[in-house]
């Protein structure tokens, strides 16, 4: 496991940040991705997709993250989407019921695909 974690962010569209995680996220890391993910929310972008695919490892803290991340993106009256997601982590978004809170993308780039939530009817 590493014990440092990264996120790079873009704006691919108008109202949409997609946050790279680069990473182990567990106890120790956790607490970084929520702080990071949670102020590119504050900066004005709650609609939020993190990319996991360079996630190694994600523990029951990185989960709690994540739950926290997409209460912040609700309170903002925003989203927020998974993409690549582990397979030990999916299998935890599953037992959980969390994945019927946050959509699951295969991969960020189909959410670059995707119009705004704004533009969906």
């Amino acid at each position: 496991m590493t014990r440092t974690l990264h996120l790079t962010v873009q704006h691919p569209n108008p109202g949409l940040a997609i946050a790279t995680v680069v990473g182990d996220v567990d106890m120790q890391t956790a607490p970084t991705l929520r702080s990071g993910a949670t102020e590119i929310i504050r900066q004005g972008h709650p609609r939020l997709t993190l990319d996991l695919a360079q996630v190694g490892f994600c523990d029951s803290a990185g989960l709690s993250a994540i739950i926290g991340i997409w209460h912040a993106a609700q309170e903002a009256g925003g989203s927020l989407s998974l993409a690549a997601v582990p397979d030990r982590l999916m299998r935890m978004l599953r037992m959980t019921g969390v994945d019927s809170l946050l959509p699951v993308h295969a991969t960020a780039a189909d959410m670059t695909d995707s119009p705004p939530a704004s533009a969906k009817r």
